[in-house]
């Protein structure tokens, strides 16, 4: 049975908070009190809350301060504050000091209830990516493998089983999805970590010259032959061989490196004498190879011996949870390199990043961060400062000037029901989810459904 989420409610007013003990623990959860900030603060020192929902004005200590005496003990305890006494500077303080959320009495439920689930979620995340990184050793530190979306969880759940094996791994994803990155935390949380780590981009290397790369030639195997070279079979041995793009060999390297695979042993490049290697071996490629088998250009016996074990790299569309995290990591790195002090991005800034869908993945936003700290002439990155792309993104991803803009002229009633009906298309008929993205609350959003006749 699962363990019950525990909230603690601080309020001064004994009605209010009893009314929220009622509602809260008809939600599912465990629910204490504390009529004052001081008292609130004993309670987080003596258990670990899921979840402090605290009042602002309180008599005897104030729930700014306890929000702060809180967040000193414990900075991962989410804070969700509540006041009748709504303010901007109030809100702004609350936040400053470290509050998950800002919510105004009187309360609307829904509202509260998304506020907690969304804050409570958001926690149990960083706890478990925590976990999983632990788990694959020190190369998975937040600066090597950024991301908190369940896509990137599961993948990273599927790579603490197998880098300890011996397994093939192949490795898909879209360009720009960070599949090298992948490759190297296999072989550094693998018992062949204290070897080679050898990369080899074959898209990059034409077709005659990449025999030789891979097992190297002999003196005089070939015109400019000079002297023997030791291939990256050669220099992978105890290690691993990660090879980038692998479906842009051609039909013949294919077969010599599928008898590579099988047998573990290779001969130079005009050599006749054959060399054993012990080498794990890592794929990768941007192609669907199925695909790529039907058409003919990739042998399906190598795609087999590749695929023991397949990675699949989810495209940054699909993972927009994560793109925060990746921004404020790229931030904080070009800041440092280009000796510039940004403290983060606007509202408006990350809201369009969020809804880009970045067809170059995680190695375009990376460059648009950094072209974004280089332009920006503040301490926070403005819209102005991100690519034009980007600047002209709106709603879920669509493009001001292609297609989104609505006619002059047309009635706005007409304007805010078509908003309405493709927001809740959006969310799958979420009422509360859809009220949030339109920036109103659930209740608004039920008048205007009624309004419109949209009720169901």
């Amino acid at each position: 049975m699962a363990k019950k989420r525990s909230v603690l409610v601080v309020d001064d007013d004994t009605a209010h908070r009893t009314m929220l003990r009622t509602l809260l623990k008809g939600w599912g959860y465990k629910v204490e009190e504390a009529e004052d900030g001081d008292k609130a603060l004993s309670k987080v020192r003596e258990y670990p809350y899921d979840l402090v929902l605290m009042d602002i004005k309180m008599i005897k200590v104030s729930g700014i301060q306890a929000l702060e005496e809180i967040k000193s003990y414990n900075p991962a305890v989410p804070v969700i504050m509540m006041t009748a006494y709504s303010s901007v500077e109030t809100a702004v303080e609350a936040m400053k000091k470290g509050a998950y959320d800002y919510l105004t009495k009187p309360l609307d439920f829904d509202e509260l209830r998304l506020a907690m689930e969304r804050a409570m979620d958001h926690t149990a995340l960083k706890e478990e990516n925590r976990r999983l990184r632990e788990t694959l050793g020190e190369q998975f530190k937040a600066d090597n493998i950024i991301g908190s979306s369940s896509a990137m969880r599961a993948l990273l759940e599927i790579l603490a089983q197998v880098a300890p094996t011996e397994a093939t791994v192949l490795i898909t994803g879209e360009s720009g999805t960070g599949k090298e990155l992948i490759a190297g935390a296999i072989h550094y949380n693998s018992p062949r970590r204290d070897g080679p780590f050898i990369k080899v981009n074959c898209a990059a290397i034409t077709e005659t010259l990449l025999e030789s790369e891979l097992f190297g030639h002999e003196k005089g195997a070939f015109t400019g032959a000079y002297r023997r070279k030791e291939g990256r079979f050669h220099q992978a041995d105890k290690g691993t061989l990660f090879l980038d793009e692998v479906s842009e060999m051609s039909l013949a390297m294919q077969a010599k490196l599928l008898r590579v695979l099988q047998e573990m042993e290779f001969t130079r490049v005009g050599g006749e004498d054959p060399i054993k290697v012990d080498v794990r071996v890592i794929a990768a490629t941007n192609k669907e190879l199925q695909e790529e088998i039907k058409e003919g250009r990739f042998r399906e016996d190598l795609y087999y011996r590749l695929n023991v074990v397949t990675l699949d790299v989810p495209p940054l569309r699909e993972r927009p949870e994560d793109i925060p995290l990746l921004a404020n990591h790229f931030l904080n790195l070009f800041s440092q390199r280009n000796r510039k002090v940004l403290k983060g991005f606007t509202p408006q800034a990350m809201d369009r990043m969020v809804k880009y869908h970045w067809p170059g993945n995680v190695r375009e936003l990376m460059n648009a961060v950094e072209r974004a700290v280089v332009l920006s002439r503040y301490e926070y990155i403005d819209l102005q400062d991100l690519p034009l792309a980007i600047q002209q993104v709106r709603g879920s991803g669509e493009r001001i000037g292609h297609g989104g803009d609505f006619p002059a002229g047309i009635p706005l009633d007409e304007v805010e029901r078509a908003v309405i009906v493709k927001t809740l298309q959006m969310t799958g008929g979420n009422k509360s989810e859809a009220a949030r993205r339109l920036g109103i609350t659930r209740k608004t959003l039920q008048k205007k459904l009624k309004k419109y006749g949209m009720m169901d």
